[in-house]
């Protein structure tokens, strides 16, 4: 009785299974060729089973149905092809079939073998027994199924990632589990007097064969292969404790019913849990996952160190390394790449931070669920950095504000004070011979140049932009400088929104930085058009920038020139934040040093251009 229900159960999870991979057919690949298996399954378990259902008459149609068994292990090495992409000619899979069709024809013309009666199975009546083309056949079938193992065992070592991997290992074990259980019938065969236990673990076949499949490319399917699985748990162990019931001193269904609810009940928690085990790889994310999750990732400062803490949580907990990217420009991917399993959190402009799962279509759905649930985290965590961020810039505002405030009124009293005495000490030295006189006159100038650096840079002043030809207003500034070059795209105008004197002092101080540093050598000023900015370049042949200075170039007092105030490339940057745009240096080949000044073609609204200087 307990073969017949087993045999029965898994013939009606073939009929349901077979449905959902139908509707899943353009997700996977073969699917078609699986339900094709899955139906050559079912059709063997009929024609095992309807002597037993019909009685001796229906022995022919039986050994019909039984004859088909070649066709059943020739697709499903098709399947494994297709499947696993095997790079094998289509001859190979013709040769299969050509196998299994004379085969098939040899069980229809000569009978397979004969059902008879075998007493260790208990309580099923008639077993097919083989005779030599029975062996044939079962020989033929080995054949296609083992190359069918041998092609997931070529996927295995091909496989481009550990995910792929897992699934040709998953539908492989699975497929040796279905050739242990229906190892069962072969007792009969070889005269093994044993009961054929292995039949008994045939309703956990077909589950384990598409779950092994759907589980990386259909997330819906965990709640029910879960649900499923434990099912069949529950059923096999019902039929080992109705069998054992046998050593019991009196024989009652109650008795039976009882015991088996009995072991059920106790054992349903470790059931379940197993169940999940294999459904969730992952495992089941708890309370205590979220808390540890948002207590570890709260403590990040940066978007850089929140995806190194996020890397290193979710990789500990699904045991592979895993990339993980917080980008607040990033845009959702249009593709994902299957060899690099990550998560990418990026900020959308309509609904937030979001996350996406990358390289994860061939995941468990289970650990699609971990992912999932984590990448939720993840996105409270960004935008909770976001916050920080946005609070530590405006508090570095605050500060940059309050120190030029605080600057300017140093810079004020400090010229004021300063003035004076090199006007006197000017005086004093008229009468004194010409070589004191260049130089006290250098270092006054060098002095007031300063002074006046220092009053220009703090103090907050406005932009008045208006539509300007940037290329008459370089022409200008170069008139006098017969040592820079003009580029060739400043044949032509381009117009620009700009402050027309704060332009001039920008540019002004790149020519004289670049001038500077460049010496005798060339220096070379050039524009060009971009679709959303207009670039001036300034770049000098000179001895370069130390990288120990390209950092902070444009901060305050930092100066690659040894006679510089270090406030020209600062008041630049300023100048440039002020137009919406920015000052930076550039790699512009062959020359050493560049410096960029992009403007947006855009024009400021009117409150940003009669507004204070951002810093």
């Amino acid at each position: 009785m307990a073969i017949h229900l087993a045999l029965l159960l898994t013939l009606l999870e073939i009929l349901a299974l077979g449905s959902v991979l139908l509707l899943w057919a353009k997700q996977v690949a073969g699917a078609r060729l699986l339900v094709v298996f899955l139906l050559g399954v079912a059709t063997w378990i009929v024609g095992n089973e309807l002597p037993n259902w019909a009685g001796l008459g229906s022995v022919p149609v039986a050994m019909a149905l039984l004859s088909s068994l070649t066709f059943t292990s020739a697709a499903f090495f098709h399947f494994c092809v297709i499947f696993c992409g095997a790079p094998l000619h289509r001859r190979w899979v013709r040769a299969g079939y050509a196998m299994a069709t004379l085969v098939a024809l040899l069980s229809l013309v000569r009978s397979p073998g004969e059902f008879i009666h075998f007493p260790p199975f208990t309580g099923y009546q008639w077993v097919v027994v083989p005779n030599a083309v029975g062996w044939v056949h079962s020989l033929a079938w080995g054949i296609l199924a083992a190359a069918g193992l041998l092609v997931l065992g070529w996927g295995w070592l091909h496989a481009p990632s550990p995910l792929r991997r897992k699934q040709f290992a998953s539908i492989a074990v699975s497929s040796a589990w279905g050739l242990l259980a229906i190892s069962g019938f072969a007792f009969a065969a070889l005269g093994i007097e044993h009961y054929p236990w292995p039949v008994l673990t045939m309703p956990v076949f077909p589950l384990l064969l598409v779950y092994g499949v759907l589980r990386y490319r259909v997330f819906v399917v965990n709640v029910w292969a879960r649900r499923a699985l434990a099912s069949a748990i529950f059923i096999v162990l019902g039929l080992a404790v109705v069998s054992l019931t046998v050593l019991l001193p009196v024989e009652s269904k109650w008795l039976n019913a009882a015991a088996v609810a009995t072991a059920c009940f106790i054992l349903s928690g470790p059931v379940w849990r197993f169940a999940s085990r294999l459904v969730y790889p992952g495992g089941t994310p708890s309370a205590g996952d979220l808390r540890q999750w948002r207590s570890a990732m709260g403590q990040a400062e940066s978007m850089e160190a929140l995806e190194a803490v996020a890397a290193a949580l979710l990789s500990t907990r699904m045991g592979t390394p895993l990339q993980m990217q917080v980008q607040a420009d990033a845009a959702p991917p249009a593709t994902t790449d299957r060899s690099q399993p990550g998560l990418l959190c990026h900020k959308s402009p309509q609904s937030g931070w979001q996350t996406h799962l990358l390289g994860f279509e061939e995941a468990p759905p289970g650990q699609r669920h971990l992912a999932a649930l984590f990448g939720d985290t993840l996105a409270d965590a960004a935008a909770q950095v976001e916050l920080a961020e946005l609070a530590q810039q405006r508090e570095r505002e605050r500060q940059l504000q309050a120190r030029l405030a605080e600057l300017g009124s140093l810079a004020a009293t400090v010229a004021h004070d300063v003035r004076n005495p090199l006007n006197i000490i000017a005086m004093a030295v008229a009468m004194a011979p010409a070589e004191t006189r260049q130089e006290v006159g250098e270092q006054i100038a060098r002095i007031s140049h300063l002074t006046s650096d220092l009053l220009d840079y703090a103090k907050p002043w406005q932009i008045a932009p208006v539509a300007t030809d940037l290329h008459a207003r370089i022409q200008a500034q170069v008139r006098h400088r017969p040592e820079v070059e003009l580029g060739a795209a400043l044949q032509q105008p381009r117009m620009a929104t700009v402050d027309p004197a704060r332009f001039d002092q920008a540019l002004g101080n790149l020519l004289s930085n670049a001038c500077t540093a460049a010496g005798q050598r060339r220096v070379l000023v050039d524009t060009e058009q971009l679709p959303d900015a207009v670039l001036v370049h300034v770049c000098d042949d000179g001895p370069g920038i130390p990288a120990d200075l390209r950092e902070r170039l444009f901060e305050p007092f930092a100066s690659r020139s040894p006679g510089g105030t270090g406030l020209g490339l600062a008041i630049a940057a300023r100048i440039m934040a002020a137009h919406g745009g920015a000052a930076s240096v550039t790699e512009r080949a062959p020359w050493r040093t560049c410096f960029t000044l992009r403007f947006p073609r855009i024009a400021p609204t009117d409150s940003s251009a009669s507004g204070l200087l951002a810093p």
